[in-house]
């Protein structure tokens, strides 16, 4: 689409017109989120349903590190407008990313194991949940989505009472399921959403531009 025929919205700062590069960052953007949520989705169910064997390990340490991978894409094309808070985003998912990959190369036992086993792991695997936890308080700020607004608490709560042995194996399973079901409808209801909203108002992007500009 041509910049000088698209549409042109009125923004807080001036007008804008959106570009089929917005509409495609915003595309990855979903994309990244289908792939993150559709991996935590089915490994929940695995984890769950299925017997402890070293074949399940593999399995689930592969749908992580493509967990990882579409959230690291989502962080990479999500529109923010505060870049300050963007570059955290991304720094938590690379910290936890990283974690992961040591756990995987370095650890004794398979990746889902010693998270089970040893929970002060998810110090440092936790800041890719941090990064996710971001972007559903992102999706619930700005589009008053019933299940991020549930997920946003949910997530943190999970991880910080398996990691200070807070929550019995039985209740920490119903998170989990909860949160695997709620990222669905989460993903689900994102695909059909019209992608001008997701790109957000640019002249606001062009002012916090110019002041940091001015700024130097």
């Amino acid at each position: 689409m041509n910049d000088a025929i698209s549409p042109r919205y009125q923004g807080q700062f001036g007008e804008f017109t959106i570009t089929e590069g917005d509409r495609r960052e915003v595309i990855f953007y979903r994309a990244g989120l289908v792939v993150a949520g559709l991996s935590f989705a089915i490994g929940t169910i695995l984890a769950l349903t299925q017997t402890p064997s070293p074949l399940l390990w593999q399995g689930l340490t592969l749908l992580f590190a493509l967990f990882s991978l579409g959230l690291g894409v989502s962080l990479w094309y999500i529109h923010i407008y505060v870049k300050l808070l963007h570059r955290v985003l991304q720094l938590f998912w690379a910290v936890g990313s990283l974690a992961a990959v040591v756990v995987v190369v370095r650890g004794s036992e398979p990746l889902p194991v010693a998270i089970a086993h040893h929970p002060p792991l998810l110090i440092g695997l936790g800041f890719s949940f941090a990064a996710l936890t971001g972007i559903f308080f992102k999706e619930a700020f700005c589009f008053n989505r019933p299940e991020t607004k549930l997920l946003t608490p949910l997530v943190p709560i999970l991880l910080l009472g398996h990691l200070l042995t807070l929550l019995t194996p039985t209740l920490e399973q119903v998170l989990l399921g909860i949160w695997a079901a709620l990222f669905l409808i989460f993903i689900g209801r994102k695909m059909i959403q019209p992608i001008p909203p997701d790109i957000g108002d640019k002249s606001v992007f062009a002012e916090l531009h110019r002041q940091a500009q001015q700024a130097r």
